[in-house]
């Protein structure tokens, strides 16, 4: 790894450790948006009592001032330390922990499938341009973007877990390979609008590379369609599809919310729709905290994934 790249990921890590903080703070001032005082917004739906409002009041330093309880909670939250859950009276950690792996699977899961069919059906409509593949693919993309992660979770529980009962409609399973099965229809429902983002683009960078002189010399050489295929036209073609995978990768961990909670799945999402409903702040604010790094990392290893595949791309604005 040169020095050029190192301090590039430096530089980015400084950044994105900036922009953190200011998440942080938006997350924390949630409690003080939200209607009533701050004790209000963290007893949520609980009865309160004077040993509760005590508790609080000393957990939350309540009796502080505004900067002071932001530097504490912040201070706390570096160490993934979120306080007590309202709801529970579990550490918010504990919940989290026990939440995270379920979604992490399922976002990976998605992100595999969007970028396997989405780069594959983007190839082969952008090889077949104007004919009835194309035609046929460019209407599913545009029909998969115009449908939401909720919509299909419930046409495809009807259609392939009621009608035709071949994979489960709830739960997570146990298992290895059980828990991928339940996994397999809301990674599918959750990964078909990153299916057709990525599509659109890798048709369109992949007419864009059919039509550069390289390739046209390539097959003047006598070259093989399927060398000029790998060698040529996939491998400048998934450039700018590298650019947006960091985007698709967040919109898979953030949409896993309303599929987790379509398919009764214990995850992040349902553990954030139960805190939502019962107001439980603290879980919240940990939940919006740990999602916003993972998109922030996500974002960040799309960035240097450019910049290795790209040879075109000059750290620091030298050149070599």
């Amino acid at each position: 790894m040169s020095r050029q790249l190192l301090r590039y990921i430096g530089g980015r890590l400084l950044v994105l450790v900036c922009l953190l903080v200011l998440v942080s703070f938006g997350v924390f001032s949630l409690v003080y948006l939200a209607p009533g005082n701050p004790l209000d917004a963290y007893l949520g739906s609980s009865i309160r009592t004077p040993q509760l409002v005590a508790h609080l009041r000393q957990e939350f330093h309540l009796n502080d001032p505004f900067l002071d309880q932001f530097w504490i909670w912040l201070s706390n939250a570096a160490q993934l330390k979120f306080g007590t859950s309202i709801a529970t009276m579990l550490p918010v950690t504990e919940e989290i922990k026990q939440a995270l792996p379920s979604s992490l699977y399922l976002g990976a899961y998605a992100f595999v499938l969007s970028m396997v069919f989405g780069v594959g059906f983007g190839v082969l409509a952008g090889i077949r341009r104007q004919r009835i593949v194309d035609r046929a693919t460019v209407g599913g993309a545009v029909i998969a973007l115009s449908t939401p992660a909720f919509v299909s979770s419930i046409l495809l529980i009807y259609l392939l877990a009621v009608v035709i009962p071949v994979f489960p409609a709830s739960g997570a399973g146990t298992g290895v390979f059980n828990e991928i099965w339940h996994l397999t229809l809301p990674a599918v429902a959750l990964s078909l609008t990153g299916v057709g983002y990525i599509l659109k683009h890798t048709r369109a960078a992949t007419i864009a590379v059919l039509d550069q002189d390289y390739v046209t010399f390539a097959r003047a050489r006598g070259l093989g369609a399927r060398r000029v295929l790998m060698q040529y036209v996939l491998r400048n073609a998934c450039i700018p599809v590298v650019t947006i995978s960091g985007l698709i990768l967040a919109f898979v961990i953030t949409g896993a919310v309303l599929v987790e909670t379509a398919f009764s799945m214990p995850g992040v999402g349902q553990l954030l729709e139960q805190s939502a409903t019962q107001k439980d702040i603290p879980t919240i604010q940990g939940i919006a905290i740990v999602v916003a790094v993972i998109i922030m990392l996500a974002n960040l290893l799309a960035d240097v994934a450019y910049v290795i595949v790209d040879p075109r791309i000059r750290l620091g604005g030298t050149r070599s």
